[in-house]
């Protein structure tokens, strides 16, 4: 069968994905389409693919999922979780294989060459998708970008960074600000990069946006997510399906697991524009930092509180636990993240206190942003 593919672009990062199977190529473009550019593309010749770009290679391919698996098994291997799952590990001359026996995915890796297979369609789509951002996020970050456990929101070629903890307000305040009007440039991650005239530039990371419920009816949006799973239409594959039930249900009140985890909608990137109406900027330049928290009882305003940068605001190999880097793809040292923390530094930066008044939240957010804007 021919090939079908999708070339992903990125700032100097280009990855692409390939498939006999024309759903796990339509995933990738999908799912960064918004963002990075992703376009169908001539099916690559991987004797043809320039150095230093990326390549994935994903099919529907059972049987060779088998022979990934004895070599596994007769290499040798190490034991370790990826992606939420149990993975299986081994290298051998140059070459990393890795298996996860559960979800029947085989991995194949030399530099950035990638080749994945699996059982299910949907499976290796994901998992094409997801080695792909990887791919792209080892070239950025050689390139001397950093990824910043930030949202971000744009205007006139301005972005406002929001960064603080799980639960601080971050998806909040930029979806307040999107639906406002600004572009949504990042939900919960975002690259940057100083630039060597004192600017610091910053770029999206693609991921599913997660929404709480009670988020969505507080904004009015709502009933139209909800109209749209009832009529069949899919959320992204890793929503829990108590989720889904709950929209069915109309159930809006947030939803917790017994660990204390909410349990969201989670939105394909696309699908914040076609769904929820929102404009999805590509880049800008950081104009200021906003931190932000949530006090249910309190009245939203700024406040004093000398918030600055932590190493918690900052991604790195150590730091992030979901999907370790055993494929090799990730610089082994740092290169920008110091000089970005010392730009950012200087940018006009405010706190605010959010409370659970969507209205008086949206009035407080656009006002510090225009101002942050404005200062910078």
């Amino acid at each position: 069968m021919p090939l079908t593919a999708t070339r992903i672009a990125a700032d100097t990062a280009t990855v692409t994905v390939a498939s006999q199977t024309p759903a796990v190529a339509d995933w990738s473009r999908r799912y960064f389409g918004p963002w990075w550019n992703a376009e169908l593309t001539d099916a690559p010749n991987p004797g043809g693919i320039a150095d230093g770009e990326g390549l994935v290679l994903a099919d529907v391919a059972p049987a060779r999922v088998d022979d990934i698996t004895t070599l596994v098994r007769d290499y040798g291997h190490e034991a370790t979780t990826y992606a939420n799952a149990r993975t299986l590990v081994s290298r051998q001359d140059g070459v990393t294989y890795a298996v996860q026996p559960e979800e029947r995915i085989g991995y194949q890796a030399n530099g950035r060459r990638m080749v994945i297979v699996g059982e299910h369609p949907e499976a290796v789509a994901v998992a094409g998708a997801r080695l792909a951002r990887e791919l792209v996020r080892g070239q950025l970050l050689a390139d001397g970008w950093t990824v910043l456990h930030a949202s971000a929101a744009t205007q006139n070629g301005d972005a406002v960074l929001t960064l603080g903890d799980k639960g601080a307000g971050k998806t909040t305040t930029s979806l307040l600000l999107a639906l406002g009007g600004w572009g949504l440039l990042a939900n919960d991650r975002v690259f940057a990069r100083p630039e060597p005239d004192g600017r610091v530039r910053v770029l999206p990371w693609p991921s599913a946006a997660a929404i709480g419920l009670g988020l969505l009816d507080a904004t009015g949006l709502y009933d139209q997510v909800r109209d749209k799973v009832r009529a069949g239409e899919q959320l992204h594959p890793t929503q829990h399906p108590d989720v889904t039930e709950a929209l069915h249900d109309g159930r809006r009140e947030p939803l917790w697991k017994d660990t204390g985890k909410e349990l969201k909608p989670q939105f394909f990137p696309d699908q914040l524009s076609t769904w929820l109406g929102l404009t999805l900027s590509t880049g800008a330049t950081a104009a200021g930092l906003l931190f932000p928290s949530v006090n249910p009882e309190a009245t939203p305003a700024q406040v004093e509180n000398g918030r600055a940068l932590t190493e918690a605001d900052v991604f790195t190999s150590k730091t992030e636990d979901r999907y370790p880097d055993i494929f090799g793809l990730t610089p082994t040292t740092a290169t920008g993240a110091q000089e970005l923390t010392e730009h950012l530094a200087r940018l006009p930066r405010r706190s605010v206190i959010l409370s659970h008044d969507i209205d008086a939240n949206a009035a407080l957010l656009a006002k510090t942003a225009e101002e942050i804007t404005a200062t910078h």
